[in-house]
């Protein structure tokens, strides 16, 4: 597959999450989408943007960068600091999109798949790890989400 921003046939990812408290399910995703890229783009997400979700990170966005950063299936981590993935391909010209299937059936997403199928980007989707969340950590540690 040739990418468009620099006209090799290296098949560039990306994937991006809040990545807070950084567990076996991020880990997954992350070593899952770099067995089907060449080159994986990590986004996380900026601190202001989580609040879409309503909830607040326990880790701060300086450090769940770093942490994503030195992942070894990570070959570049930039900041998401906006939810829309066409967005994102417009900036980055991805070849595939990685995302949990969690999200699968999601009205944004299925706009977002139906507008990057249109530039022949391939949105993956990857079985959520269920036994483990940020969400489900907070819980056992009584942390308010």
């Amino acid at each position: 597959m040739i990418n468009k921003k620099n006209n090799s046939k290296k098949i560039i990812g990306y994937t991006c999450g809040v990545f807070d408290m950084f567990h076996i399910g991020h880990l997954n995703l992350l070593k899952n989408a770099k067995k089907k890229c060449d080159y994986l783009i990590v986004g996380v997400t900026k601190d202001e943007l989580v609040k879409y979700k309503n909830k607040k990170t326990v880790i701060n966005e300086n450090d769940r960068k770093e942490i994503v950063g030195s992942i070894k299936y990570v070959d570049e981590v930039i900041w998401q600091e906006d939810i829309d993935k066409y967005k994102a391909w417009e900036k980055l010209n991805f070849n595939c999109l990685f995302v949990g299937d969690d999200w699968k059936g999601n009205e944004n997403w299925k706009i977002w798949e139906l507008k990057l199928k249109e530039k022949n980007v391939e949105v993956i989707y990857f079985p959520y790890t269920k036994s483990i969340s940020s969400t489900l950590l907070k819980k056992k540690l009584n942390i308010d989400p």
